[in-house]
């Protein structure tokens, strides 16, 4: 192995490492010195914008692991991947579908509902003068809102928090066995639910998205249950997991940036803004994997047909190349063209959702907490590489508007 190669493999093995959560980007620093490095697990880690960028858009730059030569770990436990890890032309087919109905005008209407809920949950703390952000806010905000979109039973929520837990880390890059049996188990368990609940919705359809997607009169088809069941396992773990790190990691930002509170206290507008530049400096998504499907050759390095590739998002979103004074938090940084919800074919489907609660979410939180401060930072992490976000945000105020 070349000292190169060895050295990337180094780094990347501290940026999996629990021990580096808090702080990733000094060792993603590190790691662009050689835009694309070969690790020694088959994987090439891509940790600059530029070829991050145009491996997004290269076809030859595939999603489905079947057609890779590695290991790729737990995600391998599901016989019909969800259209997320699928390549064009199937992608973009059941992709279409779920779009079809997952549509901007079925989002914005959930918006009063948000804001309802937000409220409950802090009006949940209005007598204490502490909350944790995770459990009282960024967690059961989307869960409440994916569940009622989905059409799924609110009061099941703590079995889809374990379930997802368990297939959110089964996406880091070496889970090990213990969590492959895991994810195995929960995907044993969560398939016959939620094909139950598609059972129960086709012979009484309801106004929620199972019920749209189980009786799809759509004119380009409909899905087998095999595809419907994943793609819903997929909304359901995708549509919270996600946000409850984009609200924990906007929350903490602010935190640490006293001077951009003040200036959101006085220019409520500015959260547009504020989530945005979050999505670069923090993002929820780390990184993603891709797959080779020939020959790539890309900064001066050849990814071979069948290697995996690691897009290392939370990297390229700090590279000077493309961002001035990268590791400053700026919400009026110009042209923010970040990779916060990745890019390309692949581009997330519950973009406009997560933005919307955390919209919602922070403003109001910001709003009517007097004097908020951390209780302590950094504060703890979950294990996840690649959904990466604190395990629990303890924040202190004096008091709470109304």
């Amino acid at each position: 192995m070349s000292q190169v190669a060895s050295n990337s493999t180094e780094l990347f093995a501290q940026v999996m490492d629990p021990a580096n959560r808090a702080n990733p980007y000094p060792l993603y620093e590190r790691l662009r010195a050689t835009p694309v490095a070969r690790l020694d697990d088959g994987f090439y880690a891509v940790s600059t914008y530029p070829e991050i960028a145009a491996l997004l858009h290269d076809p030859r730059a595939g999603k489905d692991q079947r057609k890779s030569e590695v290991s790729v770990g737990a995600r391998g436990v599901s016989p019909t991947p969800p259209f997320l890890f699928l390549d064009p032309p199937e992608h973009d087919h059941l992709r279409a579908l779920v779009m079809h109905q997952f549509t901007p005008e079925r989002v914005n209407a959930m918006h009063n509902r948000i804001v309802g809920i937000v409220n409950e949950l802090l009006d949940a703390r209005r007598d204490s003068q502490e909350l944790d952000v995770v459990d009282d806010l960024a967690y059961p905000l989307p869960v409440t809102v994916i569940c009622e979109m989905l059409g799924v039973p609110r009061e099941d929520e703590g079995r889809f928090h374990e379930w997802a837990d368990i297939l959110a880390h089964s996406l880091d890059p070496e889970p090990g066995e213990d969590m492959e049996a895991e994810a195995l188990r929960a995907r044993q368990e969560i398939t016959p639910y939620m094909l139950d609940l598609v059972q129960k919705r086709r012979e009484h359809p309801e106004d929620d998205l199972i019920s749209a997607l189980a009786v799809n009169n759509d004119p380009e088809g409909r899905m087998d249950d095999a595809n419907l069941i994943t793609t819903l396992v997929l909304l359901l773990i995708a549509g919270h997991e996600t946000t409850v790190n984009l609200i924990t990691n906007s929350s903490l930002t602010l935190l640490r940036n006293p001077e951009e509170l003040a200036r959101l206290h006085e220019q409520p507008e500015r959260i547009i803004r504020v989530v945005e530049e979050v999505l670069r400096y923090e993002p929820p998504v780390q990184f993603a994997q891709r797959y080779a499907l020939a020959d790539i050759e890309i900064a001066g390095t050849t990814i071979p047909k069948g290697a995996g590739i690691r897009l290392i998002f939370g990297s390229g979103n700090r590279d000077p190349q493309q961002f001035v004074n990268p590791d400053h938090f700026d919400p009026d940084r110009p042209d923010n063209q970040h990779f916060g919800f990745g890019g390309a074919v692949h581009y997330c489907v519950g973009a406009p959702l997560a933005r919307i609660e955390a919209q919602i979410a922070l403003t109001a939180l910001f709003h009517r907490l007097v004097q908020p401060r951390l209780k302590v930072d950094p504060p703890p992490y979950r294990p996840n590489a690649v959904l990466r976000g604190p395990r629990h945000l303890p924040v202190t105020f004096e008091r709470m508007q109304s």
